[in-house]
């Protein structure tokens, strides 16, 4: 059985997730909790180049 690198624990299926870049073999439940964290970042970044006015790219 495969194991979840997320939680460590034996899972039926792992999911491959890209989080930060990086590709990930996590259980179902690690992997929405990886991708809610991954766009949360995202969403913060965004609200902070705004306010500084930053008009580059990302």
């Amino acid at each position: 059985m495969p194991i979840c690198k997320g939680c460590g624990e034996e899972v039926d299926e792992v999911v491959t997730v890209t989080v930060a870049g990086k590709k990930k073999k996590l259980c179902e439940e690690c992997a929405d909790e990886a991708r809610e964290k991954d766009e949360i970042a995202e969403a913060s970044e965004a609200v902070v180049q705004d306010m500084m006015g930053f008009k580059g790219r990302r």
